[in-house]
């Protein structure tokens, strides 16, 4: 049997600059206390605890939890790359669901370093020998970041396909800085203009320029999800839920296809999306707002694609037409995204589900998708991972 799960509480800090933020188990802590207050529960109602992050040491998901309160409860460590709040976020849905815990704490946060990501361990394999090898076969240029190699060569790759021009990811890149102008927990809130974007810093010319590309962040966000059953007893808000999720991972197509958009995940969002949309019996076009995994501008339009958002080559007018906005067919990252709002690994996921739950709510003040009754959630790690979720206003 499959239990409904709500998510009665969210919490989430302002995004912040490397070296500007607090220590990862403060900010953790912050943002399950707002999600515990949100639920209007105590820590000792929670059953489990699972808690994302990337860049940090075994076990510092207990840390921060421990700073909420010592209970004994199990405490899970999750790390899925860029993916991993939203994998705590899948861990913690089916513990719900299969009946396992009635009140489950997810909790995302990353303390970043400045600059291009890179490996922690270089003394031995990286999982992304296979990536490399692939990238350095389709599109070369070793002397540029890694994830901007993967994500500029699989804009490159659209551009080649469909003739996508340059402007076209200046425009998300824009509608980001619109978007984000409104949400108080973003990190750059400041608009920038299509004209802003195309003149920045070119990091791959003719490919990227500098706004294109997400900012290394800190930060923390969090979920309380709970059963039908639990909330009913508590009296714990049921104005959203969790209608279906599904998690994928790669497949040979991922290396095979030689498609660097392939390689970045388009076919783990896809098969993801059609999964969730299968659960639901709820197709793409009912979907009023999705915050989505927007690393890079490039990633956000082949994203819309991969999920359905409109036809495959069609993300060109998606966004000329404004469909990717208020005002459009469907509202894509409301709070900024991760180009805006900051991408903090770990938190990632549950900023996105804190977003969409007060979208659902009607909660989002000026940014607020006037109507919206579905959501849908986007995450993606390279290595790799794609969780896509489903939410539905009660």
């Amino acid at each position: 049997m499959s239990h409904k799960v709500y998510v009665s509480g969210v919490g989430m800090i302002p995004f912040a600059k490397p070296g500007t933020s607090e220590p990862y188990h403060v900010m953790g802590a912050k943002a399950g206390r707002l999600a515990l207050d949100d639920a209007r529960i105590a820590f000792d109602d929670i059953e489990q605890a699972y808690v994302g992050y990337v860049y940090g040491d075994s076990t510092s998901g207990q840390k921060a939890v421990y700073q909420l309160g010592m209970t004994g409860i199990p405490i899970v460590n999750v790390n899925n790359n860029c993916s991993t709040g939203s994998t705590a976020l899948f861990l913690a849905r089916q513990a719900i669901a299969s009946g396992a815990a009635d009140c489950v704490l997810v909790l995302g946060f990353e303390q970043m370093n400045a600059g291009a990501l890179g490996s922690v361990f270089p003394d031995r394999p990286t999982p992304f020998d296979a990536f490399d090898a692939v990238t350095d076969k389709l599109v070369g240029m070793p002397e540029i970041p890694l994830a901007l190699r993967y994500f500029g060569g699989a804009g490159l790759s659209h551009m080649k396909k469909y003739g996508t021009q340059l402007e076209t990811f200046a425009k998300i890149r824009s509608k980001a800085s619109r978007h984000a102008a409104n949400n108080p927990l973003a990190l750059f809130k400041k608009v920038v203009s299509t004209e802003d974007v195309m003149n920045a810093p070119m990091i791959w010319p003719g490919v990227m320029t500098r706004l294109m590309a997400c900012p290394p962040t800190c930060g923390a966000a969090a979920a309380v999800l709970v059963s039908e059953k639990f909330a009913k007893v508590k009296g714990l808000d049921t104005r959203v839920y969790i209608a279906a999720q599904a998690m994928t991972t790669d497949r040979p197509q991922t290396f095979d296809s030689g498609d660097m958009m392939q390689l970045v995940g388009y076919g783990m969002a896809q098969e993801a999306a059609n999964k969730v949309y299968k659960e639901a019996g709820i197709g793409p076009d009912e979907i009023q707002v999705v915050e989505l995994h927007d690393c890079f501008a490039q990633n956000e339009l082949i994203t819309y694609e991969a999920l359905g958002l409109c036809p495959e080559g069609g993300a060109e007018k998606f966004v000329n037409d404004g469909d990717n906005t208020y005002g459009g067919k469907v509202v894509t990252n409301p709070s900024g995204g991760l180009l805006s709002k900051g991408h903090p690994l770990g938190a990632t996921g549950l900023a996105q589900c804190y977003e969409l739950t007060h979208q659902l709510r009607g909660t989002a003040q000026e940014r607020t998708v006037a109507g919206a009754r579905i959501g849908l959630q986007h995450n993606l790690g390279l290595g790799g991972a794609c969780v896509v979720t489903m939410y539905r206003a009660s």
